[in-house]
């Protein structure tokens, strides 16, 4: 019977001749075969735990990291954040500033001031890293003359964010029993 072919109530004997035929036959066991495998699959997949997506690739970015990490900081999730920043610090030194910067929320100075010293070595031109090392120095009541120092050297770094930086280093001044006034700008290193 061709596929163009109109079935009329004569042609069912022939329909229903085919469908016990070898082939029809051959082609019933196949369909049942595919539903018996569909089936079993389905109830093993249902009775089971569902397999595990495994990603061999961080999908992310370092920037995506940090920006995650710091939108976990403002939600008060540290350890989170910090997670994001660690795994940023992989690819990105600016990174390690951001996990500083969680221990000192925490009152970890020491492990602050680690990685401080960490953002610093690895990024020499990140004057947010030394602003912060100064300031930890302030906060611990030590290392002053470094403390200002550093300061110093961030306003040098961003003279654009010179009011920031003259807050930390004219509090580690009075602290060091220091005149207020800061040299003025000069440009160049």
């Amino acid at each position: 019977m061709g596929k163009d072919k109109i079935l009329d109530p004569a042609d069912k004997k022939k329909v229903k001749s085919e469908q016990y035929s070898v082939n029809g036959l051959k082609k019933r066991a196949l369909y049942f075969f595919i539903y018996s495998l569909f089936t079993i699959h389905y109830s093993l997949l249902s009775s089971c735990s569902l397999p595990r997506i495994i990603v061999l690739e961080d999908p992310l970015t370092p920037e995506e990291h940090i920006n995650l990490g710091v939108a976990y900081e403002k939600k008060g999730e540290a350890d989170n954040a910090m997670k994001e920043y660690k795994e940023a610090s992989k690819k990105l030194p600016s990174a390690y500033l951001y996990i500083g910067n969680i221990y000192f929320q925490k009152n970890e100075l020491d492990e602050a001031e680690t990685y401080y010293k960490k953002a610093i070595k690895k990024d020499t031109q990140n004057p947010d890293a030394y602003n912060n090392l100064a300031w930890l120095y302030y906060t611990k009541k030590e290392n002053l003359d470094e403390a200002e120092s550093l300061a110093l050297k961030a306003i040098e770094l961003n003279p654009l964010k010179k009011d920031v930086y003259q807050d930390t280093l004219e509090k580690v001044r009075i602290l060091k029993n220091l005149p207020l006034s800061v040299p003025p700008y000069q440009g160049g290193k």
